[in-house]
């Protein structure tokens, strides 16, 4: 285990490093327009000194080398635009706790609400008219065929504009930190998508499971159902789904990029859709950064915790080597 997870940070670190190199050189590209708060008013002499001040007038590897340098020393830079020679790992330590607040109740509604409704499917489809599995099915099915832009939209909508919604519960369009039922439409767009998913998997995993060999003889052995499904089924069904767990987890924390625009949430995603709007080079550089460390990190701790959930995965040599 420990030979698999040192070969697994390292490539993590080579992934890593391939996918900063690309993004740079990509951002690189960009307009200069995005590293200058009047770039409409400054001379080209002023644009060329502020460009040298920058290091963008040097050859791309030696800017490439100046950021890694910077990187070893948790240096983002300063934003240009958004808030003009602020450090950008200042302003983002002012949206992280908003997002991580916002996230982390969301997963737990995901989770406290998607693994029931997979355990519910999965025992209803053993049952005759098979309710529960449909009801549920027809929920993923709209959930994961309809864009998820549309039904935020709707959530939003019919939470904020309906006569229950508005006049009955009194629920905000907009987020406001200081109106706890602010938090209520939010939290509902950032959890449904995860609860459908969860569901999903739960139970495509927990009926492939039941239907092996080991249960049914469990079953003919006159096993309660109940032990057989929370001993067996549902632990081994679990071992699939804990890989994607992680990495929806971070995700989530970080902030949905669409939610927290759509409700005006002062958080890590409006943040980037800010930046991409006005055009901070920087800024956006920095996220995006963000963004895919928090990918490559989720996909490391999907695999190292799916290795310690079931002890009887080998990751010491591929299947049939010698």
């Amino acid at each position: 285990m420990a030979k698999y997870i040192t070969k697994r940070v390292l490539r993590s670190l080579i992934t890593m490093f391939i996918i900063i190199t690309i993004l740079f050189a990509l951002l690189r590209m960009m307009p200069i327009e995005g590293y200058f708060e009047n770039f409409d008013k400054m001379s080209s002499t002023q644009i060329q000194v502020k460009l040298n001040a920058l290091g963008l007038n040097d050859p791309l590897p030696k800017q490439l080398f100046n950021f890694y340098k910077q990187l070893l020393h948790v240096d983002l830079g300063e934003s240009n635009v958004y808030r003009k020679g602020v450090a950008i790992t200042e302003i983002i330590a002012d949206k992280i706790p908003i997002s991580m607040k916002m996230g982390l109740i969301a997963m737990v509604i995901s989770l406290a609400l998607g693994l029931p409704l997979g355990i519910l499917m999965a025992r209803s489809t053993r049952t005759r008219f098979k309710i529960g599995d449909k009801l549920g099915t027809v929920f993923i099915v709209l959930i994961e065929a309809m864009p998820s832009a549309v039904y935020h939209i709707l959530i939003q909508f019919a939470g904020s504009q309906t006569f229950i919604g508005k006049t009955i519960l009194g629920l905000p369009m907009l987020f406001d930190a200081a109106n706890p039922k602010s938090y209520i439409l939010p939290l509902i767009s950032l959890s449904i998508g995860n609860v459908a998913y969860y569901a999903m998997w739960l139970r495509r995993y927990m009926v492939d499971e039941a239907n092996k060999d080991y249960i049914r003889l469990a079953r003919a052995k006159g096993v309660p159902g109940g032990k057989i499904s929370r001993r067996h089924v549902f632990r081994n069904a679990f071992v699939p789904l804990v890989q994607y767990i992680p990495n929806s987890i971070l995700f989530t924390l970080m902030g949905s990029l669409y939610v927290e625009s759509l409700y005006s949430i002062p958080g890590m995603g409006g943040l980037l859709v800010t930046a991409i709007k006005r055009q901070d080079n920087t800024l956006v550089q920095a996220l995006v950064l963000i963004y895919a460390v928090i990918s490559i990190l989720g996909l490391l701790f999907g695999d190292i915790l799916m290795g310690i959930v079931d002890p009887r995965i080998s990751f010491a040599k591929k299947e049939g080597s010698r």
